[in-house]
């Protein structure tokens, strides 16, 4: 792959749509000035907003459509109004058509799902495509998959999600054998339903020499770092990801009603300034913004849809380095070495 990356951006997607996304752009562009970006979405909006970033320059290629899909939108819906004609689905097919390395969108979940699924279609070996996201952790971050791809399971499919996620951590830690846990109620090996005592089973008594299988882990080892990849299914992963989100909010607010409480606590505040900021930044979700919906044949970003231009330049960050470290090959490579965890 060449040292240029080009990503395509579904400019009309999330809460913001282009006030966000344009600058956003230019934030990431700032960072890998190799990257080169096409824009689909309302040219009128569109035009003004990447006059105005000067980090944009010759970097964009506007492309007009008049169509875009709504938050809440239902998956069915929009791809019958919008197939072959929204932002969102001009984004992924300039991935398909290889225009584009990859596609990054904060639109609706649903959609940009069912829409990848028919435009690009799952690679070959894959049952169903996931959604990893980066996690933090006290170690770090690690992977977790699935967050809310699909609802509902079996073992070659947490099989196929540890191998997937195997392959992103490898990219994103830079670690040859990356750690592999199967998210469970216990570590012991009589613990869970079938589908993952049945995946156990299979990750044990398999040599996958690309990662290394831990076992299982629990809820309290995502926040530790136990592992460098948690392997679940989308519900489970999911209200998981959604608890931790609000728990970090939580405390936040606890931390910002202790600290304003009393004239002691201001000024201890003024001491620990510096703590809290830091603190701050490790929970901040758009530290680590973006899932990446493995085991599609192309390479789809996720932002979250309330992300400012911060959040959203991370989510093309990490489409950045999915694309520049080749995801695609990486995965393909170590699913050719795991024939028999995969076929189990």
């Amino acid at each position: 792959m060449s040292q240029s990356v080009r990503i395509s951006l579904d400019a009309m997607g999330g809460d913001h749509g282009p006030s966000t996304v344009v600058p956003g752009a230019a934030i990431a562009r700032e960072r890998h000035p190799e990257t080169s970006f096409l824009l689909f979405g309302d040219e009128a909006v569109l035009g003004p907003l990447v006059e105005a970033e000067p980090r944009l320059k010759g970097a964009v290629e506007i492309r007009h459509t008049a169509v875009s899909i709504a938050m809440d939108e239902k998956p069915s819906q929009a791809v019958r109004q919008g197939r072959g004609k929204s932002s969102m689905w001009k984004a992924i097919q300039a991935v398909k058509d290889g225009e584009a390395d990859a596609a990054v969108s904060a639109g609706n979940t649903g959609a940009l799902m069912a829409m990848s699924k028919i435009c690009l279609k799952t690679m070959a070996g894959i049952e169903r495509p996931a959604i990893a996201c980066l996690w933090p952790t006290v170690r770090g971050e690690s992977v977790v998959l699935d967050v809310g791809a699909t609802i509902g399971t079996d073992a070659e499919h947490l099989v196929e999600m540890a191998v997937m996620g195997a392959a992103m951590a490898r990219i994103v830690f830079d670690i040859d054998r990356p750690t592999v846990g199967l998210l469970n109620v216990g570590t012991e090996e009589m613990k869970g339903n079938e589908a993952v005592k049945e995946a156990a089973r299979i990750l044990r008594e398999t040599e996958i020499a690309t990662l290394a299988y831990h076992g299982f882990v629990e809820g309290n080892d995502l926040g530790k770092g136990t592992v460098d990849v948690v392997v679940t299914e989308g519900f489970t992963g999911n209200i998981a990801l959604k608890t931790a989100e609000g728990t970090a909010k939580q405390i936040g607010s606890y931390l910002r009603s202790a600290m304003s409480r009393t004239l002691m606590a201001k000024i201890g505040y003024l001491f620990a300034r510096q703590a809290f900021t830091a603190l701050r930044e490790k929970m901040n979700p758009s530290r680590a913004n973006g899932g990446v919906f493995l085991g599609l044949e192309g390479i789809v970003i996720k932002s979250h849809g309330s992300e400012n231009a911060q959040g959203f330049a991370a989510a093309i960050d990490l489409a950045h380095d999915m694309a520049r470290h080749d995801l695609m090959r990486t995965i393909r490579d170590m699913l050719d070495q795991a024939p028999a965890a995969i076929t189990a």
